[in-house]
């Protein structure tokens, strides 16, 4: 039992400091999980009948935003993980026409941008990196920071657009049911 007792004591004294080392970096994938499960459960959720679906002619339809916010994610994500783009950001929009096409680009934006999320701790965070959309460099967690900013800005049009439908949007939703 003291053997027992004292690996705890042990194991509570090394994970707890390991755990506290990268609180800025932590938090950031906390609000980027949050926000990405909103953004692919958006694009599960919603019927493809609807995808097509626009509140007026001026906006992009609710799958043109799934779209638009993956090739978004890979233009943000690769300046913060210091790659070149492997798509422009139109690249779905032009060319993911159907829900399963969709869905895909958001999955595997949402992949790309977690490999840049995992990577960052607090020690890195203010690495000096190529920014997009013609802007001059900025710290890592700058990019990191727009990208959750993005997401969520597009999900609250994503929420009008359930709404518009008389569905209740991801965040919304009871957790079980």
């Amino acid at each position: 039992m003291r053997r027992v007792m004292w690996s705890v004591v042990v194991l509570a004294v090394t994970v707890t400091p390991a755990a506290a080392q990268n609180p800025v970096s932590d938090s950031l994938r906390r609000q980027w999980n949050t926000v990405k499960n909103y953004y692919q459960k958006s694009a599960e959720l919603m019927p493809e009948a609807n995808y097509s679906f626009k509140p007026t002619d001026q906006v992009r339809s609710f799958g043109e935003i799934l779209a638009h916010v993956a090739g978004a994610n890979y233009l943000i994500c690769s300046g913060a993980k210091g790659e070149k783009p492997p798509y422009d950001e139109d690249y779905f929009e032009k060319n993911a026409k159907t829900k399963a096409a969709i869905q895909k680009a958001v999955a595997d934006s949402i992949a790309y941008c977690d490999a840049a999320f995992a990577a960052a701790t607090d020690k890195n965070l203010g690495d000096m990196v190529a920014a997009p959309f013609g802007q001059p460099q900025q710290a890592r967690a700058s990019l990191l920071v727009m990208n959750i900013g993005h997401v969520n800005e597009h999900y609250g049009n994503l929420v009008t657009y359930f709404r518009l439908k008389g569905m209740v949007p991801p965040s919304s939703q009871r957790a079980g049911g």
